[in-house]
């Protein structure tokens, strides 16, 4: 599990390969990954928009933005929290991914809290020991 805290705002990935849902034989790897997001501030806050940076084992990055995250843009007053699970799919058995989301209190001001980067990894990755 990965854990970072912004802003009060504590976010929790779970990544878990789907092996599945992929074609090594077809370079096609794909991922899910679990989000909790908790409010331990002392504020209500709506999560607004979402940016992701997904980068593949070449070095090759791709970054996907969007309103919300699964077509929710929850609110959370403090202390509530919001769970939802979503899916990445790349060319290469591994991979990473780093993000943010944006943030709305009910006054109007808005801020960023980072989400944790995290491991994208298959049991289909050579590994060389040096």
């Amino acid at each position: 599990m990965y854990e970072r805290t912004t802003n009060g705002i504590r976010i929790c990935v779970e990544p878990q390969f789907l092996d599945d849902q992929s074609d090594p034989e077809e370079d096609h790897y794909v991922w899910a990954y679990t989000v909790r997001i908790e409010n331990e501030s002392a504020e209500t806050v709506r999560l607004r928009n979402r940016e992701w940076t997904i980068t593949d084992a070449h070095g090759q990055s791709e970054v996907v933005t969007g309103e919300g995250v699964v077509g929710e843009q929850p609110t959370l007053k403090p202390g509530e929290g919001f769970e939802y699970t979503s899916g990445a799919p790349l060319a290469t058995p591994s991979g990473l991914m780093v993000g943010r989301y944006g943030m709305e209190t009910p006054d109007g001001r808005k801020f960023t809290v980072d989400i944790p980067a995290f491991s994208l990894d298959s049991p289909h990755e050579r590994r060389q020991i040096h």
